[in-house]
């Protein structure tokens, strides 16, 4: 028996039109799992499953706004009139603003509170909601796994993106409750965890952490210095371990928070 076997079990993807979200929507695919992605642009979307399915996977999609916790129940009802079950939900959707961030030349007292509550929105209740909605079904189903993407901003004092950061920590002991709480009244085969990726350059960050020309900017230089392995993370570097969280591989591991950062938060300075 292959205990990282994945074939056939119906995976969500919250924010599976991204970078991240997009790698591991097509990983789990050609592992076999059928795959549900939901974002909030259905071009984007029915791109997405056309590239997973030209390449041999199984996969659909479904606009829906995870921060509307009535609508996303219809489009859980709608999910479950087409699938006989939930096998795991992978809340990847998250972001931040400019004005939840402190600028070199800003304070504290520059940040925006209206970008401030708008981040902590989308990366706390963006997984609170969806793991409510989705983890009912699991409930009665007795089983499922529900796995969150959390930040090295939560383990280590990051400069400058102050929302983010608050954000991704209230998440992640969201992540450590949720656990308990599914286990100790519904069973242990609902598992609730977490992977913390380092630093991945995508869409929102590449301004930030490299030049035009390519060359690393002086945060993207820090943040090198600070990893042993001198990189970035690739995306599909995170595949494995999200994989290997989703199968019977892991039916023992619940509550956890596992880091895939290239050594970043093992790392002293010295």
């Amino acid at each position: 028996m292959n205990k990282f076997n994945i074939k056939n079990k119906v995976i969500i993807i919250t924010g599976g039109t991204g970078i991240l979200g997009g790698s591991i929507a097509k990983s789990l695919a050609n592992s076999g799992a059928r795959i549900i992605i939901l974002g909030r642009n259905q071009a984007i979307i029915d791109k997405k499953v056309t590239e997973i399915t030209k390449n041999g996977g199984t996969a659909t999609g479904f606009e829906a706004n995870i921060l509307d916790e009535v609508s996303l129940k219809a489009t859980r009802d709608t999910i479950l009139k087409q699938f006989p079950k939930i096998d795991a939900l992978i809340n990847v959707a998250g972001g931040n603003m400019p004005g939840a961030t402190i600028g070199p030349d800003q304070t504290i007292f520059d940040l925006k509170m209206e970008d401030f509550k708008t981040v902590t929105d989308l990366n706390l209740n963006g997984t609170v909601i969806p793991s409510i909605v989705f983890g009912e079904v699991m409930s009665k189903q007795k089983e499922g796994v529900i796995i969150n993407y959390s930040s090295m901003a939560v383990d280590r004092v990051i400069t400058r993106v102050a929302g983010y950061s608050a954000s991704k920590a209230a998440m992640e002991n969201f992540t450590k409750w949720m656990a308990v709480e599914m286990a100790t009244k519904f069973g242990d085969k609902i598992r609730v965890n977490a992977v913390a990726p380092g630093f991945f350059i995508g869409n929102q960050n590449r301004a930030l952490l490299t030049n035009k020309d390519g060359s690393y900017t002086e945060r993207g230089n820090t943040i090198i210095n600070g990893t042993p392995m001198k990189r970035f993370g690739e995306a599909e570097e995170l595949d494995g371990i999200v994989q290997f969280l989703c199968s019977d591989a892991s039916r023992f591991i619940t509550g956890v928070v596992i880091p895939v950062d290239g050594g970043f938060s093992a790392f002293s300075g010295v």
